[in-house]
């Protein structure tokens, strides 16, 4: 009987280290991608708002933390998942993101959210000027797309 117990804490401890190691990988791989990039992307902010919501969206390279309302839930982000996000921020021109411009203008009479993305490379923000949610400037419209994904 003690064979089995110690067998299968020798197990569980093998199995235990073996994710622990798995998640320290992926935490160093998303680092990596958002360093080797042409804009280090740290993090993307997605708010969208009107009178009655308030939602927040934040991208890092270990987690997504989603805020309605002030109440906040995360989940981790996917190896993948921070990769395709950052391959798309770069395609972002950083110094022009404020004055792309909005193709429709229904956040006016509250017909849709009032949305901006918002950049942090290098300790700097860059924020996009307003848009209606689901309808993005162009140059941001493959961001946007990722980022609702």
């Amino acid at each position: 009987m003690k064979n089995i117990i110690s067998s299968l804490l020798v197990i569980s401890t093998v199995f235990n280290g073996s994710c622990s190691s798995q998640k320290k990988i992926q935490i160093d791989q998303n680092k990596s991608v958002a360093n080797n990039q042409k804009n280090i992307v740290e993090k993307i902010e997605l708010t969208e708002q009107t009178r009655g919501t308030d939602r927040k969206i934040t991208y890092t390279p270990l987690y997504i933390i989603t805020s309605l309302n002030g109440k906040s839930s995360s989940l981790e982000m996917s190896f993948d998942g921070w990769k395709n996000i950052v391959k798309q921020a770069n395609s972002v021109n950083l110094s022009e993101i404020a004055s792309y411009q909005a193709p429709t203008s229904g956040r006016f009479s509250d017909r849709a959210l009032s949305s901006t993305i918002s950049i942090i490379s290098k300790g700097k923000t860059y924020q996009s000027a307003e848009f209606d949610a689901g309808a993005p400037p162009k140059e941001l419209e493959a961001l946007y797309q990722t980022l609702k994904k």
